[in-house]
């Protein structure tokens, strides 16, 4: 390896002792033990995310937005253009985007960066601090990024992952905005999983017939040159990302480092998400899947972290809408461990067969 490579320390896995105790806490509420489902397992694993049973309500979720755009859409891959992302960079920031309302009745807030929008200079000088450049390669003729950008990209998540959790954020939300960036995740996830073109090529933000034929094809053409580079993660994400998933990554990476729950949206944080994990093994323990689409390829990208999603209402918007929407149930999760009677202390009885712990 290069001496300037980025490398990540070894993940640690959520508390153990956390969650054995809250399986155990489970058993002794008034219901009988499983009765809540997925919702029992959710709040057993935020309980280990935490390192305590019961786990403490989240009191500061944070959804970061990767904005960027990506050479590929100059192709044809997308049922907009590319001036798009900029437009919805600024309704962003001026919180009537999805993701502002959303975000704002599920009791997040949001923040937006702008690493890679193909405009002069971003709506404020904030949410530029990180930016890499204007756009990336076309994946399927040329790398999307340089080695220098690259690496620039991934410290920039590192960093944003830091300031998060440094500043109280206790669960981050990744979401993605930028037109045609489904291609260049689709290529990814093809690529960790072995999967050829056509299986994992989407409608996207609802292409026709003749645009998934494009996208097929850029799909294709790209899918060649990462699979040269599929062992090295970093030279995977210069090859096909572009800034904005490179971000991402280091972003998901880091926050495992920093023993920090996320909730994943769709199909881009997805196959960011498999490239983290290539980069920072183990770290998919300290996600949740938000939701399932019908993307194929962010079915396949679940697949392979082995992640089964919390809703499948086919929220394919992307700006981490699906994650958001999914919130309320992680708050829930904890607030039934942490609030509920136990029997004992309801003064209800137990049943007549102690529930045996899984």
């Amino acid at each position: 390896m290069e001496p300037d490579d980025i490398e990540f320390p070894e993940i640690t896995p959520p508390d153990e002792h956390a969650r054995s105790a809250a399986i155990v806490l489970h058993e002794k509420l008034v219901k009988p033990a499983g009765s809540l489902g997925r919702l029992e397992e959710l709040g057993v694993w935020i309980a280990a995310c935490q390192g305590q049973s019961p786990p403490r309500p989240f009191t500061r979720p944070r959804v970061v937005v990767f904005a960027g755009d990506h050479g590929i859409a100059a192709k044809g891959v997308s049922a907009y253009p590319a001036e798009v992302t900029s437009q919805l960079l600024g309704t962003m920031l001026t919180g009537g985007a999805v993701i502002n309302v959303l975000a704002a009745a599920a009791g997040a807030s949001v923040r937006v960066v702008d690493m890679a929008v193909d405009a002069e200079a971003p709506a404020t000088r904030s949410i530029g601090e990180f930016k890499v450049r204007r756009g990336s390669g076309s994946i399927d003729v040329e790398d999307a990024l340089s080695a220098d950008e690259v690496k620039a990209a991934l410290r920039a998540g590192i960093t944003i992952a830091d300031a998060e959790v440094d500043g109280g954020a206790d669960l981050l939300i990744p979401g993605d905005l930028g037109i045609g960036n489904s291609t260049p995740a689709s290529v990814l996830v093809a690529a960790l999983t072995g999967t050829e073109p056509v299986a994992v090529v989407g409608r996207g933000s609802g292409i026709d017939d003749d645009a998934w034929m494009r996208k097929a094809t850029a799909v294709r053409d790209a899918l060649r040159r990462a699979r040269v580079v599929l062992a090295d993660p970093t030279a995977l994400l210069r090859t096909t990302a572009g800034a904005d998933i490179a971000a991402m990554a280091g972003f998901l990476a880091q926050a495992a480092v920093r023993r920090t729950p996320v909730v994943l949206d769709g199909l881009v944080a997805c196959a960011a998400a498999l490239v983290a994990e290539d980069l920072a093994p183990g770290a998919r323990r300290w996600w949740v899947a938000g939701q399932r689409t019908a993307e194929p390829a962010h079915v396949l990208a679940l697949e392979h972290l082995d992640l089964g999603p919390l809703l499948e209402l086919d929220v394919r918007l992307g700006e981490g809408t699906g994650a958001v929407t999914a919130l309320p149930l992680l708050s829930m999760a904890a607030r039934v461990l942490a609030e509920t009677a136990t029997h004992e202390q309801a003064g209800v009885s137990g049943p007549l067969i102690p529930a045996t712990a899984t």
